[in-house]
């Protein structure tokens, strides 16, 4: 078995297509982790997802932020954006069968050999590994209970930007998905910056002085030391990230760049370029 981990698809089908005959994919045998926002933006949402979900067992998928947006306008509590690209599957006769199997989907996955972690956006460093399981469980036993619609109505903000243990109800909620699927910058505090999507730290600190704000990555060692770490959701990083055992998979397909595959086990990557 081999293990392959690809960057956001965000509804670009032919790229992952290309990818899996690439490497000579083989479900039967072989595991494709997803790092969310399988959907949106580009031009086959729909087409993506029915591919996905028909995969079955050898996928590993965790949620982004894109595939929560579409969820909360399932729901109801959004409208559709200019920049949305879902019409298809909002018109599709199959919408509600593929949106409650987006809902039982995680914010984190952990290989059981516990040598790789998925998530969408990362695992800021004031978490331990175990307390970020448990926190995206908190998120996923809301989102799978009997009232998914309260979760999808309060988890829109920005506030409040750093966790609190004494965070509860709603507000936890949003601060707990906000870190797994949107955080980009923090401080040494945790304290989210949702503002910037620069690529570099170099950048970043052009615009505070002294430097406030470090990509979450690069506080990562203090907490999680030599774990590997999967995330997609920053194409501005462009799959760089200065670190060995942090794996920044988005890179940038949807703006027509490059969707990038990795092999686990070799840490390997393979690239198809985009046309969108």
């Amino acid at each position: 078995m081999t293990r392959y981990a690809v960057g956001d698809l965000q509804g670009c089908l032919a790229p992952l297509e290309c990818l899996l005959n690439d490497v000579n994919f083989d479900r039967n045998q072989d595991q494709l982790w997803l790092v969310g926002d399988l959907i949106n933006r580009g031009p086959q949402s729909l087409e993506t997802l029915r591919f996905i979900k028909e995969l079955g067992n050898c996928t590993r998928i965790v949620l982004g932020n894109h595939d929560l947006h579409f969820l909360a306008i399932h729901y109801g509590v959004m409208a559709p954006g200019k920049s949305d690209t879902f019409d298809e599957l909002l018109a599709a006769d199959d919408r509600n069968e593929l949106a409650q199997w987006l809902l039982q989907q995680p914010l984190m996955y952990s290989d059981p050999s516990n040598d790789f972690h998925m998530t969408h956006a990362g695992i800021p460093h004031i978490w331990s590994i175990k307390k970020a399981k448990a926190l995206a469980t908190e998120v996923h036993q809301a989102l799978t209970g009997n009232t998914p619609i309260t979760f999808f109505q309060n988890m829109y903000g920005n506030t409040p930007n750093r966790w609190s243990d004494e965070l509860s109800g709603a507000i936890r909620l949003r601060v707990i998905t906000n870190y797994f699927t949107r955080m980009r910058y923090c401080t040494v505090d945790g304290t989210l910056d949702f503002d910037n999507k620069l690529s570099t730290f170099n950048e970043r600190t052009a615009l505070a002085d002294p430097p406030v704000f470090s990509p979450w990555f690069s506080f990562a060692q203090q907490s999680h030391g030599p774990e590997n770490l999967i995330f997609g959701h920053w194409a501005a990083l462009q799959g760089k990230t200065r670190t060995d055992n942090v794996f920044a998979l988005d890179t940038g397909c949807v703006w027509g760049r490059s969707m990038t595959l990795m092999n686990l086990e070799t840490k390997i990557l393979h690239s198809c370029d985009c046309e969108l």
